[in-house]
């Protein structure tokens, strides 16, 4: 007969503070530690393009760009998520006073995988549309040009807008910033 040893679950807490100490990032999701997977170059030239582009285009405002390794604490559903990137308006909100972890993004901007594309557009969706500070979604593809922006216009209501190579710029919503998609995409190998 053979026993099996019930799955440790952790607290939101002990997570964060494994997570300090770790050498690889993981994903918390009531109770269970998820390990993440390293990403490419093409998903870190995306990253790094947009960043940039969002830095130096709010620069004087009232906002603030996070990129990769700050966390998003979503309460509803008890998950800590890290988006690629994030945008706040306003003083970053923490968990629990923890400088690692905001939970008022209004932006949430994720390079795409083809690992992790379905859930990043299904199920992390819905998790960030729970946040209320939450106004938009921005879904990029690493091997195409191919960008989703979603953008609340409503109570549960969102739009859609679909860019690809025939588009010149990316537009945002929630602020008057507009990013050219061959900025975004500069030195990404297709």
């Amino acid at each position: 007969m053979t026993v099996q040893t019930p799955e440790k679950l952790y607290t939101p807490d002990e997570y964060l503070d494994l997570e300090e100490k770790a050498e690889f990032r993981s994903e918390y999701s009531n109770g269970r530690i998820i390990p993440m997977t390293g990403g490419t170059t093409n998903h870190n030239r995306i990253t790094r393009n947009l960043c940039t582009a969002l830095t130096v285009g709010l620069k004087g405002q009232d906002f603030e760009v996070f990129v990769v390794d700050v966390k998003v604490w979503i309460p509803n559903s008890q998950k800590f998520r890290y988006p690629d990137l994030m945008v706040v308006s306003g003083q970053p909100r923490y968990y629990n006073d923890r400088k690692t972890t905001i939970t008022n993004p209004q932006v949430v901007i994720e390079v795409l995988s083809d690992s992790t594309e379905e859930f990043d557009r299904d199920e992390k969706f819905l998790l960030y549309q729970s946040l209320p500070t939450f106004q938009e979604y921005v879904l990029i593809k690493q091997d195409q040009i191919s960008i989703t922006h979603y953008y609340k216009t409503g109570a549960k209501s969102w739009n859609i807008r679909q860019y690809d190579a025939q588009d010149l710029e990316l537009e945002f919503r929630s602020f008057d910033l507009k990013v050219a998609i061959a900025d975004l995409y500069e030195k990404v190998e297709f």
